[in-house]
């Protein structure tokens, strides 16, 4: 693994995207994007990613100069359509309306249609906890997770993020898809050589398997919580769905490379109004405290809190470099001059 310095990381990934169509502030922003998922340790959804992004724009399925649009809303909430821009971009355009129209209500919501993968969902967690407000999002996806009692994919691995405000920047961003591994993540370690940690879906037998490699294969990953994960992705898709009027699972192209038209929910909730910050402020940290007190299994891995090792990889790619897979690196340098 090659390390290249968080500048010129973001440097080349913006003249790449101006290679792709991007222009002005929205090529910025979208390397902006990218290039802090890869230096919070998000490979998966990072710079590994923009290949498929790349071919995403080339094959139409990502319109690099559609911007999202507000097409009906009724006090705090709103029904955005995406236009099959770039996802990133749509997520965090809709991301900063709701944190806005929770300002002026308290709550805000914005339901999004016919947008594209949203990269890193933490993302705009991270952006909302930043501005001081709590938030609840989702994406559906394609069908890529058997449903429990089922052999073959008809739910999706739905990324669920909750984010949390803190002092000092040391949020709590929860950003879980509804597998117990992503794809990208399986293809990670698979790419490593490496065994799952723990059973991450089935083998072609119908053996619970460690084996990333039997899991790509059988197309069998495994719901979190088995039926719980399972009835989780399948309530937040018709959520989703529902509330956008957009595609859901069952009707979004079962292609990777042609995942697009996918639906998704930003909620923002501002406590400015009617509690202290205060008070906030010592109701969490006295929760992180006691999570901090339970005895680790090994005394070398402390119990972290949802966001804690990103801040922590964050600080470390800053200081030693970025991680970066040489290959994609290089045929990112090749676009960009």
């Amino acid at each position: 693994m090659l390390r290249v310095s968080y500048h010129d990381l973001y440097q080349t990934l913006q003249r790449a995207m101006q290679h792709l169509g991007l222009q002005g502030d929205r090529a910025t922003l979208c390397a902006r994007l990218f290039a802090e998922t890869t230096r919070d340790g998000v490979y998966t959804h990072g710079l590994n990613r923009f290949p498929r992004f790349a071919e995403m724009v080339a094959n139409g399925c990502v319109d690099v100069s559609a911007e999202p649009t507000r097409v009906a809303g009724a006090g705090a909430l709103e029904r955005w359509d995406g236009h099959l821009g770039p996802g990133n971009l749509n997520a965090h355009s809709v991301m900063q309306r709701a944190i806005a129209l929770a300002r002026q209500h308290g709550i805000g919501g914005v339901a999004l249609a016919n947008t594209n993968h949203w990269m890193r969902g933490g993302s705009y967690g991270w952006l909302a906890a930043e501005a001081g407000v709590f938030a609840i999002c989702w994406t559906n996806t394609l069908a890529n997770l058997p449903p429990w009692g089922a052999l073959t994919p008809a739910i999706g691995n739905n990324p669920l993020v909750i984010a949390i405000p803190r002092p000092a920047g040391a949020h709590v961003v929860l950003d879980m898809a509804m597998s117990q591994f992503s794809y990208g993540a399986l293809s990670a370690y698979s790419a490593k050589g490496q065994q799952l940690p723990v059973a991450g879906g089935y083998d072609e037998a119908g053996q619970l398997t460690c084996d990333p490699a039997a899991i790509e294969a059988s197309k069998r990953a495994l719901a979190i919580g088995y039926w719980k994960g399972s009835g989780l992705s399948l309530v937040l898709d018709m959520l989703v769905a529902m509330l956008s009027g957009g595609n859901a699972t069952h009707e979004i192209p079962q292609e990777p490379t042609r995942e697009s038209g996918v639906s998704q929910i930003f909620l923002a909730i501002d406590p400015s109004s009617f509690a202290a910050r205060e008070n906030m402020d010592a109701i969490a940290t006295a929760i992180l405290d006691s999570l901090g007190k339970a005895t680790p299994i090994d005394p070398a891995q402390p119990v972290r809190y949802p966001g804690e090792h990103t801040l922590q990889l964050r600080q470390e790619n800053l200081r030693l470099g970025v991680p970066v897979d040489p290959e994609i690196w290089q045929n990112l340098q090749k676009l960009s001059f």
